[in-house]
């Protein structure tokens, strides 16, 4: 029999326990309010909850609390604007990103303003024609049929030439943007972006799709219109809080759990129809499989890769037309399309994977390197990020994938903790065409015959400034904890602090001195799963580790080890027991 080295173990980076005397008091006063254990008391410390009005408002959190959406910058001439549209009758362009953060936003943006309004329509960019943001030939169409003002959502913040041509031609801009500025705001009628820094809004976290629900909600206002109008349209929100990677804290978490409600209960008949094909509706019913409530994991890993995948294989108007229909048939034909599309993009995704994981084994610079820089001019553009995030999985650092687009050279580019990708791109940008994103995902494109001198530059920036524990994966954990104090009331308190995303994760354990029970059991080769049974305590549950597989050769009866992981309900023949999620194992 092989028997496999032992995985690398990752970092275990403990977050602070509260142990300040302000921070012991507030777990002290939590536990008598709540009515909690001390371990629940301290997660929600750590979570910037320390009293009882922060923990009523953290577990229930209301849409009343949504902050005035006149405080954020041009709002009001956003709104003045869209109304003087609207009385002189004229044609207005709703155009939107590729992705899912654009398509919900067009959806959502469309979809309301059709109730109200009748000269309108609704533009999607071709991913592989007209690239990234505001372009010329989405201006152009605009400005041959008539239309005179165009809101863009999930982009324009940095199309300066764009908004000035279509000014030129007659056409003006509102903008709806939560990407970070450049130096130059463009010259917009309105360019709203809570990361401006003339922006005084409090939440900066909005996705652009949280951006178009703010211009709603004041349009609702200075209409007179009942504000419960928009609340059908929070299914649209949350899943572009989710599939965009935006914090789950302030006012997004508010949108994020009033829209998994709307998900879970009154979904629009698009998200019916992709429910359906992704495996989340029975085939008899109209509403969500009793068993399987919708979380923002769900949301991103079943939902998001087919509505991205309309734009990644063919074009995004695909997801938009699923996302505005109305007729259950007409959604299904459409959930179908987005399907066959996942499937085939997944087919390109292994293949290039595999291709790209090959260039750098097979190269010393690149297997010693402190980020990977790849390019092949065949490569599918589509899926050049989920590339570059498949490769992170495997060699942890920097990386970014480019193809060949209209004879220049296209990426994408995504991180590791820790590192900033979009400042490191920004410090190449003299040979750079465009480029824009986040902390830890971004866009660039570049002349061709620049690729070997930046690959050199974005190396040499990166090894200046990423610190060496960055390059190791690692793994956030809450707190230590005792099986003994694992219980339903803890999983049931616990799964309140939801919905979890980022800067408000699921929580994840650590135990130490932990045996197995009988034998580990290898799954498809490439998963563990055992029992195991904490010496101190005596209490033992049942732990599943994907990807971890190898660990199944290592683990002896007799060695105690520590485990990380997170909780999970496991249901299966009308049974539910409690499972531990691994994230991983030191012996």
């Amino acid at each position: 029999m092989i028997t496999h080295p032992a995985p690398p173990s990752k970092r275990w980076l403990f977050k602070p326990f509260p142990d300040r005397p302000d921070e012991q008091q507030a777990v002290a006063d939590l536990v008598q309010v709540l009515n909690v254990s001390p371990f629940l008391a301290s997660l929600l410390v750590q979570r910037g909850v320390y009293s009882f009005d922060e923990a009523r408002y953290f577990f229930r959190p209301e849409l009343t609390h949504l902050h005035d959406p006149f405080q954020m910058r041009d709002m009001d001439r956003a709104v003045d604007r869209i109304t003087l549209a609207m009385h002189r009758q004229e044609k207005i362009l709703i155009y939107g990103d590729y992705d899912v953060d654009g398509t919900t936003s067009v959806s959502l943006m469309y979809g309301f303003l059709r109730t109200h309004y009748e000269h309108l329509d609704h533009y999607i960019p071709d991913r592989y024609k007209e690239g990234y943001g505001i372009s010329r030939a989405g201006i152009q169409y605009a400005a041959d049929n008539g239309f005179t003002l165009i809101i863009a959502l999930d982009c324009g913040i940095k199309s300066i030439d764009r908004v000035a041509e279509a000014t030129a031609l007659g056409v003006d801009f509102i903008i709806c943007d939560h990407h970070r500025p450049g130096n130059e705001i463009p010259a917009a009628v309105a360019v709203l972006d809570p990361k401006r820094a003339d922006c005084q809004y409090p939440y900066k976290e909005l996705t652009g799709c949280g951006v178009g629900f703010k211009l709603l909600q004041a349009l609702c206002r200075r209409w007179g219109l009942p504000v419960d109008d928009l609340w059908p349209y929070l299914d649209l929100v949350v899943v572009s809080i989710a599939c965009d990677i935006v914090p789950i804290t302030g006012e997004n978490r508010a949108l994020a759990y009033y829209g998994l409600k709307q998900l879970n209960t009154a979904p629009r008949t698009g998200f019916q129809a992709l429910m359906r094909v992704a495996g989340f509706m029975r085939d008899d019913e109209a509403c969500p499989h009793k068993d399987k409530h919708l979380d923002i994991g769900n949301v991103v890993f079943g939902l998001g890769p087919r509505i991205n995948a309309a734009g990644r294989i063919k074009h995004a108007r695909d997801a938009v037309n699923l996302l505005l229909a109305e007729s259950f048939d007409e959604a299904e034909e459409f959930a179908y399309f987005l399907h066959a599309h996942n499937k085939d993009r997944q087919d390109l995704d292994k293949g290039m994977t595999e291709q790209a994981l090959d260039m750098i084994r097979r190269n010393d610079l690149l297997i010693n390197a402190k980020s990977t820089v790849l390019f092949d001019a065949s490569w599918h553009k589509g899926v050049i990020g989920i590339v570059a995030s498949r490769c992170i999985e495997q060699f942890y650092r920097p990386t970014i994938i480019l193809t060949q687009s209209n004879d220049k050279a296209a990426g994408s580019a995504r991180s590791v903790a820790g590192f900033d990708v979009y400042e490191a791109i920004e410090e190449c940008a003299d040979l750079l065409e465009q480029f824009g994103g986040h902390t830890f995902a971004a866009g660039l494109t570049m002349p061709i015959e620049n690729i070997d001198a930046f690959r050199e530059k974005f190396e040499q920036v990166v090894s200046e400034r990423i610190l060496d524990e960055y390059l190791i994966p690692r793994v956030e954990v809450d707190l230590p904890l005792d099986f003994s104090e694992i219980n339903d009331k803890f999983y049931r308190v616990m799964k309140q602090m939801s919905p979890f995303g980022p800067h408000n994760l699921a929580p994840i354990f650590c135990t130490e001195d932990v045996v197995l029970v009988g034998e580990p059991m290898l799954m498809k080769e490439k998963h563990i799963k055992f029992t195991c049974r904490q010496r101190r305590s005596g209490h033992q549950f049942t732990a599943v580790g994907f990807g971890l597989g190898a660990w199944a050769d290592h683990l002896r009866s007799d060695e105690p080890f520590s485990i990380c992981y997170s909780l999970e309900m496991n249901h299966f023949n009308n049974r539910s027991t409690m499972q531990l999620y691994l994230k991983d194992i030191k012996i």
